[in-house]
């Protein structure tokens, strides 16, 4: 049986809670726009036959009605590709990568990109520096872009002046100097890292020279000081987002000219080197900073990759990813950990 209910005749209300019964449906009040009722009450359902969707009025408007599930929080760390240590006779440390953390709301049904920025080779005497990590991001409709800018390089030797260590998620180290002047450290992003040290020399007669370290996520890079040792890199942050406690980020140390050179960041930062050999690589998918590079033209150490890690409530968790994310858990939470670039789908 169908019953019609036209709004002039039978029964125009319904109370709460009733059934209807039985395998057919409503039909809804259709037409146009211009038939939308002059007066709507707060609620009201219809079908506009223009738009082809159902609408409701919310008090001020008429909108679609959506039947896309309520947006979720989900805590993230993004963390930017570390830069790369630069070359020779006292390269500075590279900056970690920017270190970001917080949550936000994605949207079910919505799939988010995720950048993971590669950690940027270590400098070579000779050749252009400061060499900067690779920015690390998560993106997707209705979410303002996560950026985590790529750790600034370490700068190289230089006469008279050792050049400029690269700006970026930290600071890269400024490179050692052939006379006693300073270097100029590289600077740190706001919110994300801290400047890199100043490079040096002792002077003239003395031979050493000194380069700074690196910033890291925790703690600026040191100058540094040919007194005693070339910079130390910055100390990196440590989060349990995963369940357990790990420390990244952190800055490359800076190399020296001829002993006495500058140890990595907690996090995962390369030492520099005093030697021939290459400053130290840092620790892959932690975004820190390769150790400077030492005496006589030895190249830096590289950059750590960086990582992006979402937790998610696992009764809100789709299981829809791309890229090949590691997946656990912690209690009630699944925690998507990206070593390389991906997706996930809310």
């Amino acid at each position: 049986m169908t019953a019609n209910i036209d709004g002039t005749t039978g029964i125009d209300k319904v109370q709460d809670n009733a059934t209807v019964s039985g395998t057919g449906g409503f039909t809804f009040p259709s037409g146009t726009t211009a038939e939308r009722p002059g007066s709507p009450t707060t609620g009201v359902i219809r079908y506009n036959t223009d738009e082809s969707t159902f609408e409701t009025y919310d008090g001020t408007t008429w909108v679609t009605v959506d039947t896309q599930g309520y947006p979720y929080s989900v805590e993230y760390l993004v963390v930017a590709g570390g830069g790369g240590g630069g070359a020779a006779y006292g390269g500075g440390g590279g900056g970690a990568g920017g270190y970001l953390t917080s949550t936000v709301s994605l949207i079910p049904a919505t799939a988010y990109t995720i950048t993971v920025g590669a950690g940027a080779t270590g400098g070579t005497y000779g050749g252009t520096h400061p060499k900067n990590g690779s920015n690390s991001s998560v993106s997707g409709t209705g979410l303002t872009t996560i950026t985590s800018i790529g750790g600034g390089g370490g700068g190289t030797y230089g006469n008279p002046v050792g050049t400029t260590g690269g700006s970026g998620g930290s600071g890269g180290g400024g490179g050692g100097s052939d006379s006693v002047a300073v270097s100029v450290a590289g600077s740190g992003t706001t919110g994300q890292g801290n400047n890199g040290g100043t490079g040096t020399r002792a002077g003239n007669s003395s031979g050493r020279l000194v380069g700074g370290g690196g910033g890291g996520a925790g703690a600026a890079g040191a100058n540094g000081n040919p007194a005693t040792e070339a910079g130390d890199g910055g100390n990196g942050l440590a989060s349990s987002i995963t369940g357990t406690s790990v420390t990244r980020a952190g800055g490359g140390g800076g190399g020296a000219h001829p002993d006495q050179a500058g140890e990595g960041g907690t996090g995962g930062g390369g030492d520099g080197s005093a030697s021939a050999s290459a400053g130290a690589n840092a620790t892959i998918n932690t975004g820190s900073g390769g150790g400077g590079g030492g005496y006589p033209s030895a190249s830096g150490g590289n950059g750590g990759s960086g990582v992006a890690i979402l937790k998610i409530l696992t009764s809100d968790y789709s299981g829809t990813t791309t890229g090949s994310p590691t997946v656990t858990t912690d209690g009630s939470y699944t925690i998507l950990t990206f070593t390389s670039s991906g997706s996930y789908t809310a």
